[in-house]
């Protein structure tokens, strides 16, 4: 029964995802408060032009990822082969939706597996935090990395999710000690992720401290899943309440400048809300090193491996527009560009 149940919630995850207007009410990533300085004399070569990067030790055509989304259904099974097939051909990186689903039942763990399909790129397995309180642990956790044959593992926070879905685990005490654990005896890296509420400096501190290998801001702006709960629950009090919390959260720009400002040297992972390739470019003029992307691509999915090509292709080709835009020619450029307006204040001292 927990099986079907599991089952049951992720393919209404991703109906309502693809047929509702899930984004939180009047919060949006914060990222139209940057902008770019034209220059009118790149002086580079477009064709030049280079977003290869690293992470998790291998080498990427483009600092993206397909960021967590769904597993455990029949329809997920085909979402995250089309997406792993689309970013091993783009080389991207691509990581799962909650993989519990694969320790409490056989049913579509083909919606995990997809290591045959990206036998090379970065690839993430995926866990909620709290469940590190129901039983999980270090042993859990390897298995998920075994059986998916990931190269790391995200721990996802998700209590404001948890608060409003019906079936909900609400016990988030003492985790921080757990999730220390796991980083010292996993296998593989593990990073922590936000859900689309952010994640600040100050939490990004203790989880950094605790061996945390690199941040997922996962900030507000994007898919809010206080809503997506509050649309497939069948309790009135939770519906009500969740109206609530349309504007919860912290924006995924703010996250990033909290986090970067507080941490110097951590990886930071900017997802919530990213939609181009143009957004990539904001993000990583404030601190981002990797961008996740996962509504926009959610549709394309569905569809055919081709069709998140040519959406990831799309997203490529509007940054390195944008970095044409600006004279920048890679990544290390465009992370020290002066022409960038935050906020209508100007880094462009010499015009």
């Amino acid at each position: 029964m927990a099986e079907e149940g599991i089952n049951r919630r992720k393919t209404e995850h991703i109906r309502i995802c693809l047929t509702d207007h899930v984004e939180g009410v009047n919060k949006s990533t914060g990222l139209e408060g940057i902008s770019f300085i034209h220059n009118a004399l790149p002086e580079i070569n477009f064709h030049d032009i280079s977003l290869e990067t690293s992470f998790l030790n291998k080498s990427l055509h483009a600092p993206f990822l397909v960021s967590s989304m769904t597993g455990g259904s029949e329809l997920a099974e085909k979402i995250n082969q089309n997406l792993a097939l689309a970013a091993e051909q783009r080389r991207w990186a691509i990581a799962l939706g909650s993989t519990r689903a694969i320790l409490e039942g056989d049913k579509h763990q083909d919606s995990f597996l997809i290591r045959k399909q990206a036998p090379t790129v970065p690839l993430i397995a995926n866990l909620g935090a709290v469940q590190l309180n129901y039983g999980y642990g270090v042993e859990e956790a390897q298995k998920l990395v075994d059986l998916t044959e990931a190269d790391s593992l995200y721990l996802h926070l998700n209590s404001l999710q948890e608060i409003i879905q019906d079936e909900g685990d609400l016990n988030f005490e003492d985790l921080l000690p757990k999730i220390e654990e796991v980083c010292r005896k996993l296998s593989v890296p593990v990073g922590v992720k936000e859900v689309g509420f952010g994640i600040d400096g100050t939490v990004s501190r203790k989880l950094y401290d605790a061996g945390v290998s690199y941040i997922d801001v996962a900030g507000a702006g994007g898919t809010s899943w206080s809503q997506v709960e509050k649309l497939r629950s069948k309790d009135p009090l939770r519906k009500a309440a969740a109206e609530a919390f349309n504007n919860w959260g912290i924006p995924t720009k703010d996250c990033i400048v909290s986090v970067r400002s507080n941490i110097a040297d951590v990886p930071i992972v900017a997802s919530g809300g990213m939609k181009t390739g143009l957004d990539a470019a904001k993000a990583i003029t404030i601190g981002a090193d990797m961008i996740g992307f996962a509504r926009s691509l959610l549709q394309a999915a569905t569809e055919s491996a081709e069709e998140v090509n040519r959406v990831m292709e799309q997203i490529e080709f509007e940054m390195k527009i944008t970095m044409f835009g600006i004279g920048a020619k890679d990544l290390n450029e465009l992370k020290n560009t002066n022409r960038v307006e935050i906020m209508g204040r100007s880094l462009l001292t010499d015009q």
